[in-house]
């Protein structure tokens, strides 16, 4: 069925279920006014529904591919991509300075998810290319920004990141790529790197690879890698792409889904880069573009997560057995469960999102807080649920599920990889309990008091509820002071995965009760609330009971005893 953009999702999530408000509010998006954010959203909309839900298919059936030396994208990619181009779709959130429309995060966001919902492959690329301009705005030289930022704004250039090698992955620290100084303020950067995101292919003139390397004699581990950008073709004075430079393609990979975006293996032979930033700091650099990215690959799970539910949705209704099936009861419990977990996980995101929004135009602390805590969890329960939620898809579809011209597997294949890239969702889980509770639990139990100051004044209209979200919270609180408490990590960390989902499902019970408060108990979301509080919000007290139970028995197996 035709992809329907959740236009109306969105909108009522901003005004009712978020502070969007207080975003508009600021200074730094007064322009953001609710005439313009509603035709951001419905262009958005438009151009998902138009333009890229049409080649979700194709690049799932074509893929890239490696000819010659030269990576092509499916057909259709080129001219979708001049159309984002051309529409300014491609950085929204960029500094308006270098020619970008300055809106706030949470509009990327919203973005982000319906180009996942159609077309992800495609979407990819313009993703990445978000995440470098927002690094280089931090943390690039003026010149580079002047001859960089406009380009890749506009489209006629895009970004990619290049962390992960063959020894080095989630331990970038192992990383071995070599910069070397050339002399005249530009390093000679040589190495392998792999997992690279549209590392080449022919939908712009130019690609840019932020690139971490290690400078002689510095220092081991993450404190010696820098950070350096390397184009494909070197420009000249003016800003044109000139000559080659000293990096190329190996192979593509072969993958289990998003078959359309070319997934490279790149060799640095001695190539011409530039330093971002300081040296040995490259880390703190790339991090502005992984953070970026990790709230952009949390809405890519929700898009797949809403992609799967209409189509499944369209096929139960269509489809009879006994009847229609989607008058059976197990059909409504699958439809209802995606349903709520994909509003859920997408008021998280959208959260977390005003949460930087609020950061970037108010500086306060409490803010930059609220959006560190949420971007693990944004990140993690978004994927999960779209792999959740795409695998029920093809459940409801029965064993046409399973038959690749229904088109209900390629939601799976394509969400799969949302939970493992951009630091795995067990990473985010660690980062959750580690980092993210190093201020002794204070970001979670003031974003904890809020959720019970509002229970409690749902509590007269609303008791079936606001009582039970108040106790989940309870719960949830008496948690992050015993996780707290814990000074030995392995702990912390045995438990770290429930206890993000415990925390998620705690926050969708939240926004849900939210959601059913704008509308007076009365209406379509106030029922979705209910069957997400009384079925889906009390899994958080087994999972809670898994976070606490500590790490001994995890360790109770040896490695050969778990190999008997």
């Amino acid at each position: 069925m035709p992809y329907r953009a959740p236009v109306t999702d969105f909108r009522f999530i901003f005004e009712n279920v978020s502070d969007f408000a207080a975003v508009q509010a600021t200074d730094r998006f007064a322009d953001a006014s609710p005439d313009m954010i509603e035709a951001i959203l419905e262009g958005a909309g438009r151009i998902a529904e138009d333009v890229l839900d049409p080649l979700r298919r194709v690049g799932d059936m074509q893929g890239a591919r490696l000819e010659n030396g030269v990576v092509r994208t499916p057909d259709g990619f080129k001219q979708a991509f001049a159309q984002l181009a051309e529409g300014g779709w491609i950085a929204l959130s960029a500094g308006q300075e270098h020619g970008g429309m300055g809106l706030p995060i949470s509009i990327t966001t919203a973005f982000n998810e319906m180009a996942a919902a159609t077309a992800m492959s495609l979407g990819l690329c313009p993703l990445l290319t978000q995440g470098q301009v927002e690094a280089l705005e931090h943390h690039a030289s003026d010149e580079i920004k002047q001859m960089y930022l406009p380009r890749l704004i506009s489209g006629e250039w895009t970004g990619t990141m290049n962390l992960t090698e063959p020894q080095a992955g989630s331990d970038v620290g192992a990383l071995t790529t070599k910069a070397a100084p050339n002399g005249d303020g530009t390093y000679a950067i040589t190495g392998q790197k792999i997992y690279i995101t549209y590392g080449d292919h022919d939908m712009a003139e130019n690609v840019c690879h932020l690139v971490l390397a290690r400078l002689p004699d510095a220092p081991g581990g993450t404190k010696g890698i820098s950070l350096f950008l390397v184009p494909k073709l070197i420009p000249d004075d003016q800003g044109r792409p000139g000559v080659a430079n000293a990096l190329k393609v190996v192979s593509l990979e072969h993958k289990m889904g998003i078959h359309g975006s070319p997934t490279a293996v790149m060799q640095y032979d001695g190539a011409v880069g530039w330093l971002i930033g300081e040296q040995n700091k490259g880390m703190a650099a790339m991090f502005t573009m992984m953070n970026n990215a990790r709230l952009a690959v949390g809405a890519q799970g929700v898009g797949c997560a809403e992609g799967a539910y209409q189509h499944a949705l369209a096929y139960a209704q269509d489809r009879s057995q006994m009847g229609r099936i989607i008058d059976h009861a197990d059909v409504r419990r699958m439809l209802l469960t995606m349903k709520a977990d994909t509003f859920a996980a997408r008021a998280i995101a959208v959260n977390c999102a005003v949460a930087i929004d609020m950061e970037t135009a108010t500086h306060h602390e409490s803010w930059r807080t609220r959006a560190a805590l949420l971007t693990p969890i944004a990140k993690a329960f978004g994927t999960d649920v779209g792999c959740d939620v795409a695998s029920i898809g093809i459940q409801i579809h029965g064993g046409m599920g399973f038959i690749e011209e229904t088109g209900a597997a390629q939601f799976l294949r394509d969400a799969r990889i949302t939970p493992i890239y951009e630091g795995t969702n067990g990473i985010q889980a660690m980062d959750l309990v580690g980092r993210k509770m190093m201020d002794g639990g204070e970001a979670a139990f003031r974003l904890l008091d809020e959720i019970e100051a509002d229970a409690e004044r749902a509590r007269a209209d609303l008791p079936d509820l606001a009582e039970p979200v108040w106790q989940a919270t309870e719960s949830l609180r008496e948690a992050v002071e015993w996780l707290v408490a814990q000074s030995d990590m392995r702990t912390r960390f045995a438990g770290s995965v429930p206890f993000l989902r415990a925390f998620a499902r705690v926050l969708g019970g939240y926004y849900h009760m939210r959601a059913a408060m704008a509308e007076k108990g009365q209406g379509p979301r106030t029922k979705l609330a209910r069957f997400y509080v009384a079925r889906l919000l009390p899994e958080h007290a087994g999972l809670l009971t898994h976070a606490m139970a500590g790490a001994e028995d995890l360790y109770a197996l040896s490695v050969d005893e778990l190999a008997a």
